[in-house]
């Protein structure tokens, strides 16, 4: 899949969450990139060969107090190449991003990955 078209999905999947969340994505810049870097792997204790699909660089919601302002954006990557890795067709690969969207999304909201996971599985 070329770049754009990997972008557009990204920026669909953005576009498709509830109105509640868009308006609270307040400076966070999610981009696409090719692959992690060695420093965004190291930052969540994975090594060369394991696969990272996204991932939230930032001060999530819940930890923000009244002196929390002037601060540069938060950044959601979403990594392209394990994403494409992982799927075999472009349906897939649209399911996969809006998840790992909605997935890094919610780390921005202070959802931790624990939680993430029971919601993942249908648990409440």
């Amino acid at each position: 899949m070329d770049k754009e078209r990997f972008r557009e999905l990204v920026t669909e999947a953005i576009s498709a969450l509830p109105d509640e969340f868009r308006r609270r994505l307040e400076n966070v810049d999610v981009v696409a990139v090719d692959w992690p870097s060695p420093q965004q792997m190291a930052s969540v204790g994975l090594k060369r060969g394991q696969m990272l699909l996204g991932l939230y660089q930032g001060v999530p919601q819940t930890k923000r107090g009244r002196g929390y302002g002037m601060v540069a954006p938060d950044k959601i990557s979403i990594f392209q190449k394990p994403i494409e890795a992982r799927c075999h067709s472009e349906a897939e690969i649209t399911a996969e991003i809006g998840r790992v969207v909605r997935h890094e999304i919610a780390h921005h909201f202070g959802i931790g990955d624990d939680r993430l996971r029971e919601l993942e599985r249908g648990k409440d």
